[in-house]
């Protein structure tokens, strides 16, 4: 939609980082990267309360990446949105760069919290929006789980604190792309049918496409005018999404494309090195 115009072409420029920076590392995760990318737009450019020139600011709303392998998405929405120089992407993974292959808070600007151990980051979410509510503070906690970790036990010990304490001050996305490193989630450990398990621990339930715009922001705001309830945003999407070769492959789970392959994935995506 031409509305969405700007954030279609932040969300381009992003993917064509994405690869771009995996290239360079040789090393990374582009498949579930590029599924997000529509999803990390709609938080960083319009949505959430952040402050480039004060990633530490205290009321600021939080984001915590729990799929923390991730992390060129977050990465390339954090370079785009000025918490840091685009030319650091292209240091991804290396040696005394502040960009490793799992986000780190203590080390690069706008990571709010360290991740990596798949499930746990659903876990710290809570804890940030617990402390929301006892310290009175209105910033919202928004955080992003994948389909592998949502078969790790303790994503279902946080979905039961936060319906137990009625969390509605945090909203979660499911990057729902039925894909994991080793194959489809239903042959790996089927999470189906997962809108009626987080609707059993208590929470408020939202399906939509997650590469659309219209369809997340109305998300959003369904999400945020839920009262009593934490929300979760289950976001279909295509792991590998804008990549031809890429789309919809498990093996493209954690391989980082060779100088050939980059190349046609930049071409597919209408875009050279974006400043």
């Amino acid at each position: 939609m031409e509305k969405y115009k700007d954030l279609e072409n932040v969300a381009k420029n992003m993917r064509v980082n994405i690869i771009n920076m995996l290239k360079e590392s040789k090393s990374g995760h582009p498949g579930g990267s590029l599924s997000a990318c529509e999803i990390l737009t709609a938080l960083y450019f319009k949505e959430m309360k952040i402050d480039s020139k004060n990633p530490n600011w205290e009321d600021r709303d939080r984001f915590v990446l729990s799929k923390g392998h991730a992390a060129p998405v977050l990465y390339a929405a954090l370079a785009e949105k000025g918490y840091f120089p685009k030319d650091e992407l292209m240091k991804l993974r290396k040696t005394d760069s502040m960009l490793q292959g799992h986000p780190d808070m203590k080390g690069t600007p706008g990571v709010d919290m360290t991740t990596g151990s798949l499930g746990q980051g659903l876990a710290a979410a809570n804890g940030m929006a617990l402390a929301g509510k006892l310290d009175k503070k209105d910033y919202r906690v928004y955080a992003l789980i994948g389909d592998g970790e949502s078969q790790e036990g303790i994503i279902w010990e946080a979905a039961m604190l936060a319906g137990h304490y009625q969390l509605d001050n945090i909203t979660v996305f499911l990057d729902h792309n039925g894909l994991q490193i080793d194959g489809t989630n239903k042959e790996v450990m089927n999470i189906e049918p997962i809108d009626e398990k987080f609707k059993s621990f208590g929470w408020h339930v939202i399906k939509i496409d997650g590469h659309s715009f219209e369809e997340i922001f109305e998300a959003l705001d369904e999400a945020k005018n839920t009262k009593g309830k934490p929300s979760i945003i289950i976001a279909k999407t295509i792991k590998g999404k804008g990549v031809s070769f890429m789309e919809d492959q498990a093996g493209w789970h954690g391989k980082a494309p060779n100088e050939e392959q980059a190349l046609k994935a930049i071409d597919e995506l209408g875009g050279g090195v974006n400043d």
